[in-house]
């Protein structure tokens, strides 16, 4: 049997205040959100409907022994020497590197390696950085990424561990 999906579209073309679903109903973050703002319900047979847990995998177990030595990073403070992964698109012009190095250095941070890549007249550049434990990551990334849209570029930042995560085969 194939998944069903709700989307927003399907939200916008509903006639009536109540959208009903089967309990194994996949209703994306959009429908949800159009839903809200059109102050439509999602039901299902069993009420209603509830975001299901997510599916991790069947690795996940073996993945949180296996990393169970490092603890997840909580509110602001990341705790002791920890990893962060800076990366950077826009058009490209000289002294990115700079401005960036720049607020890096400026929230005491070290950058522990660096990859930057040309396509034309666009760049990509990630760093990985080292932030101490009396850094606040929060305030790091709020600066990084206000400083790419006051230089026109666009910076996300995250930690290293959530980084690694996303990335794994």
């Amino acid at each position: 049997m194939s998944r069903r999906f709700l989307t927003a579209d399907d939200v916008r073309r509903a006639s009536g205040t109540t959208i009903s679903v089967d309990v194994d109903t996949v209703v994306t973050p959009q429908a949800l959100e159009v839903a809200r703002s059109m102050g439509v319900a999602i039901t299902t047979s069993a009420g209603a409907y509830t975001e299901p847990a997510p599916d991790r995998g069947p690795d996940v177990d073996n993945e949180l022994l296996r990393l169970s030595d490092r603890p997840e990073p909580v509110g602001e403070d990341l705790g002791g020497n920890d990893g962060v992964i800076v990366t950077a698109v826009g058009v490209n012009r000289p002294g990115v590197l700079g401005e960036l190095s720049a607020a890096v250095g400026a929230h005491d941070a070290s950058i522990r390696d660096v990859s930057q890549k040309t396509i034309g007249d666009y760049f990509h550049l990630v760093l990985v950085v080292e932030i101490k434990a009396s850094a606040e990551f929060t305030q790091l990334k709020a600066d990084l990424e206000e400083l790419g849209r006051q230089k026109h570029y666009v910076v996300r930042v995250m930690h290293e561990r959530v980084f690694r995560y996303m990335h794994r085969v």
